[in-house]
């Protein structure tokens, strides 16, 4: 497992280093997918308390 997570890491500053606008849209992505998961968590909470 600690090998896999260095070379998670590993991967990552190179992907940053190689592709810094690639790297920023993969970023992009991820952070929107997350305030969209955010979002629909948000309202199935919110119908389960009305």
């Amino acid at each position: 497992m600690k090998y896999t997570v260095w070379a998670v890491v590993a991967f990552a500053v190179l992907y940053m280093v190689k592709s810094p606008t690639a790297a920023a849209t993969a970023v992009q992505h991820a952070a929107s997918g997350l305030a969209s998961v955010a979002d629909s968590l948000s309202i199935f909470v919110n119908k389960l308390a009305a």
